[in-house]
């Protein structure tokens, strides 16, 4: 997953998500008495109060207790989103219709006794988008793209949200079906295998078989008044899934820049062909109380879930989607092609953590952000723009942390607000990796090589051992990729980026840099006061010209933005539209200085600060410009 979630408040834009986990492999049960499909069956024709109902018909069991459980962590997360709490009016029924007796044990678990005798369990969902409003976002709920939405016209279907499991009958087969309106149009990850007519014409059942519980977790649906464009990308088949609630945007305009994307994405991968299908599911929030506030995506191993601020202008919304479903996308290659048991058998109650986030989602983001300048999609420029702004958010975080030891204990203290590192400093890892590799090979390998050569190693049905991966990456490659990750990864060592850099020719200067209308090349303007529960600017919006020009001071106090009241409780929702702000645009922004109004009602024009950039190096020798060639464009 990838949150591309702005938290001013606390911490500034943040990217935080995506997964991976470390347990045993599945245990063997005597709990059922016959290998037959777990059947479920979820009814959006029979939603009352946002809740809809899920009937789960597990077979015939022989133990006399049985455990059932609703997620407490879902792969491409890392924080506890305890789907539990969403379920009302649990009921465990014999075969005569009675109920038995069940023990809610946690907030996810229900133990049922004698059931032996169990027939079905029932019981109904609340949404976890109209959560938020109570939770906010960095509370208690899930984050936006993992949880769920039950409303008339969408239902976000984030399967682990809905269905559950039966402890140790996870890789037990199941078959789910959904009852909805006929003239709602669906799509689904999952493989339909067929759909029936209801008696008066007026509903329709679609079935889905999935072979353990992982598929159920890993295929998300959208269901609703959907607008979907297909299109191929080499052997892909890419469905585009948009929900915007106004219209305001369209599958056919996304599609556009999506499948420009995507076919770059593909030429850069070359044979990398993990999949027949991809899904991108893009829900736009229109910004009301209920409406979902967490932006960003969550990753499944074919699919995308993404959700973003319907008022985002079009040039706007196609930046953020390349910048997240291009992560998205390449998680094809990790860690669906390439991942350890700790992915494999993921414990959706008491997950461990692989060491390995600097490759599950550093190498995935720098993958992202390499691709671009390779396919001629961004300049050499651009793309240096991009790895310094990496390497400026990440100065901001814990630079002599292992990152493998964070990675391992990335839901407790004080590793879990360190979590955002794994898009600056993994991807960063990613990139001198890449150099050192193009260094020792003259040029003909990379880690996307190695990537591959990963791949074919392994592949999607055979996990590595987490342990193991370091040897096995410097057996494959060189003994300077395994000192590398050794002193970087493991040990924690601070990396001096400049001597990667000089071995490609570039060098570091101050300059005239852009930037936006919220940081200076990085770092926040504001500086948020909690005693006051409010947003005023900081001494460093004196170095943001647009704001300076426009005589705004330190300590002056946003109070609304375009007549809208800017709060503590809707700041992210706000400020990331101001994060989107593009120059041309006509803004009126009011502002409190020691009780006076100020007003700012003008035209954007582009804002600068100063700043370090990249530059190639006039003295670079011809070796050092062929390296820099063959890392940008190998």
């Amino acid at each position: 997953m990838k949150k591309h979630l702005l938290s001013a408040v606390f911490a500034g834009l943040l990217l935080v998500g995506c997964n991976a986990s470390k347990t045993g492999g599945e245990k063997s049960t005597n709990d059922l008495a016959t290998l037959n499909p777990i059947e479920t069956t979820l009814d959006l024709t029979k939603v009352i109060d946002d809740k809809a109902p899920v009937t789960i018909n597990p077979g015939r069991f022989t133990a006399e207790t049985v455990t059932y459980r609703l997620p407490r962590v879902v792969q491409g997360t890392y924080s506890v989103s305890d789907f539990g709490k969403y379920i009302d009016d649990f009921k465990a029924l014999d075969y005569q219709g009675n109920e038995l007796a069940v023990e809610k044990t946690d907030t996810n678990t229900w133990t049922i006794s004698n059931a032996t005798n169990l027939d079905v369990i029932t019981y109904n969902v609340n949404d976890t988008f109209d959560m938020e409003v109570q939770g906010g976002i960095g509370g208690d709920v899930p984050f936006s793209p993992a949880g769920t939405n039950i409303e008339s016209t969408n239902f976000v279907l984030n399967l682990h949200g809905f269905i559950g499991y039966f402890d140790a009958l996870k890789n037990g087969k199941y078959t789910l079906d959904v009852v909805s309106p006929k003239s709602m149009v669906k799509t689904s990850a999952l493989q339909e295998s067929g759909s029936k007519m209801s008696a008066d014409g007026m509903s329709v059942t679609t079935s889905y078989a999935a072979p353990r519980y992982f598929d159920i977790t890993d295929n998300p649906m959208f269901y609703g008044a959907l607008d979907v464009e297909e299109f191929q990308v080499g052997d892909i088949k890419i469905v585009l899934s948009v929900y915007s609630p106004n219209k305001v945007h369209s599958a056919e305009k996304i599609k556009a820049v999506m499948e420009k994307m995507m076919q770059a994405q593909k030429t850069y991968l070359g044979d990398v062909n993990t999949t027949p299908r991809y899904d991108i599911y893009l829900y736009l929030s229109e910004g009301k109380p209920e409406s979902p506030k967490g932006f960003g995506a969550l990753e499944h191993h074919t699919s995308t879930v993404v959700v973003l601020p319907e008022s985002m202008p079009d040039e706007a919304l196609a930046e953020s989607m390349i910048d997240v479903v291009s992560h998205e996308f390449f998680h094809i290659v990790t860690p669906l092609s390439v991942h350890s048991e700790d992915v494999h058998y993921f414990d959706y109650n008491q997950p461990t953590f692989s060491k390995h986030l600097w490759m599950y989602e550093g190498v995935t983001e720098y993958f992202a952000t390499l691709f671009q300048v390779d396919q001629g999609l961004v300049s050499d420029d651009e793309f240096y723009t991009k790895i310094m702004g990496k390497i400026k958010s990440a100065a901001g975080m814990n630079d002599s942390m292992s990152f493998t030891e964070m990675s391992e204990n990335v839901l407790d203290a004080p590793y879990a607000p360190q979590y955002y590192n794994v898009y600056l400093k993994g991807a960063l890892i990613g990139m001198c990796i890449d150099i050192i590799m193009r260094e020792e090979s003259n040029g003909t390998r990379g880690i996307l090589s190695l990537m591959k050569e990963l791949s074919l190693k392994y592949g999607k049905n055979k996990p590595f051992e987490d342990d193991k991966l370091i040897a096995e990456i410097t057996e494959m490659t060189y003994p300077s990729v395994g000192e590398f990750l050794n002193t970087h990864v493991v040990d924690g060592t601070p990396i001096n980026y400049n001597d990667f850099f000089a071995k490609a020719g570039l060098k570091l200067t101050e300059a005239k840099v852009k930037t936006n209308y919220l940081q200076n090349d990085g770092v926040l303007i504001f500086a948020p006061d909690m005693a006051t529960m409010s947003i005023p600017f900081s001494e460093a919006v004196k170095n943001n010209s647009f704001w300076a020009e426009n005589g705004v001071l330190p300590g002056d106090v946003i109070k609304t933005i375009d007549g809208k009241a800017l709060t503590m409780a809707n700041a992210q929702q706000m400020l990331t539209e101001v994060f989107m702000w593009k120059p041309g645009r006509e803004v009126d922004v009011r502002l409190d200085r020691n009780g006076k109004e100020i007003v700012v009602k003008t035209t954007l024009t582009q804002s600068y600060t100063t700043g370090s950039s990249l530059a190639v190096d006039p003295n670079a020798t011809p070796k050092q410009n062929a390296l820099r060639e063959a890392w940008l464009r190998g």
